[in-house]
C-alpha cells in the first residue's frame, strides 16, 4: 500500500483534494478501483493528520444480481458506513427507453442518484476511483467521438450539486491498483451490467493496449501529455475556419 498511499497523498497535496472537516462520500461500485479507494482513504485518515469523515454510497441499478452484501461486509470491516441506494435505472435505460447506446444515460442517471444521496448525507465532497488509465481512455474517446481534446479533472466543483468531486487515484495506473487488490485480497463484487466489457471505454482500453504493445511507453507518454498542458502546440482558437 505504500505506493498507493504515496500517489494518493501526492494527488491530495497537488490538487488540495482533502481538507480538515471534510465529509466525503466514496462512490463504491464493488469493482477493484473503488474498493481499493475506500480502503486507501480509510488508511489515509490515520496517517494524513486530517480530521475528515468518510462514508460510502453504492447505487444499485436494479439488475437484481448485484452483490451488495460483499460491499456491505467489506465496509463494515473497515468501520465505514455504507449507504446502498436502490434504483430502477436499468429498467428505464434498457426496458423503457431501449437505448442503443445505454452507457451515457446510465452514467448520467447513476451519478445524479449518487450526488443526490451524498448531499442528503451532508457530504461536501465526493470521491471517485478514476485512475491514470481512465484519464487516457477518456482523452482518446473524446478525440474519436467528439472531435475535441478533453478529459476529466482531478478536482471539480459541481455548482449544480454544490459538491466537490475529487479523484485521488489520478496518479496511479490500473496495473498498480490490480496488483494491490490481489496482494491485499480485497473482495470484488462483479458488475451486473449485461454489456460490461463491450463498451466504448473498453474499446478505447484495447486501442491503448495495442498502441502500447507496438510502442512501449505510449500510455505513459499520453498521461504525461495530459499533465503538461503548457507543452501543447495546437491551432490558435482565434482563427476562423
Amino acid at each position: 500500500m505504500r505506493k498507493i498511499l504515496g500517489a494518493l497523498r501526492r494527488a491530495d497535496e497537488h490538487f488540495s483534494m482533502i481538507a480538515p472537516g471534510d465529509r466525503i462520500a466514496v462512490g463504491l461500485s464493488g469493482g477493484k478501483d473503488s474498493m481499493l479507494l475506500l480502503y486507501a482513504l480509510h488508511l489515509y485518515q490515520k496517517y494524513a493528520k486530517k480530521d475528515y469523515a468518510l462514508l460510502a454510497v453504492t447505487v444499485d441499478l436494479g439488475f437484481g444480481n448485484y452483490a451488495t452484501d460483499v460491499m456491505q461486509a467489506y465496509a463494515d470491516g473497515l468501520g465505514v458506513p455504507l449507504h446502498i441506494l436502490k434504483t430502477n435505472i436499468s429498467e428505464i435505460v434498457f426496458d423503457i427507453r431501449k437505448e442503443k447506446n445505454p452507457c451515457s444515460l446510465c452514467a448520467k442517471m447513476r451519478k445524479g442518484a449518487f450526488y443526490e444521496k451524498a448531499k442528503e448525507l451532508l457530504c461536501i465532497k465526493a470521491a471517485f476511483a478514476h485512475h491514470g488509465d481512465d484519464v487516457i481512455e477518456t482523452l482518446l474517446m473524446s478525440l474519436m467521438y467528439e472531435g475535441r481534446m478533453n478529459t476529466f479533472s482531478p478536482k471539480s466543483y459541481l455548482s449544480r450539486r454544490d459538491i466537490t468531486l475529487v479523484r485521488p487515484f489520478v496518479f496511479l495506473r490500473e496495473r498498480d491498483i490490480a496488483s494491490a487488490v490481489n496482494r491485499l485480497d480485497i473482495p470484488i463484487a462483479k458488475n451486473p451490467c449485461p454489456i460490461d466489457f463491450s463498451t466504448k471505454r473498453e474499446q478505447a482500453k484495447e486501442i491503448v493496449r495495442y498502441l502500447n504493445s507496438l510502442y512501449p511507453g505510449t500510455a505513459d507518454n499520453m498521461l504525461n501529455a495530459v499533465k503538461t498542458a503548457d507543452t501543447y502546440n495546437l491551432w490558435n482558437k482565434d482563427w476562423n475556419f
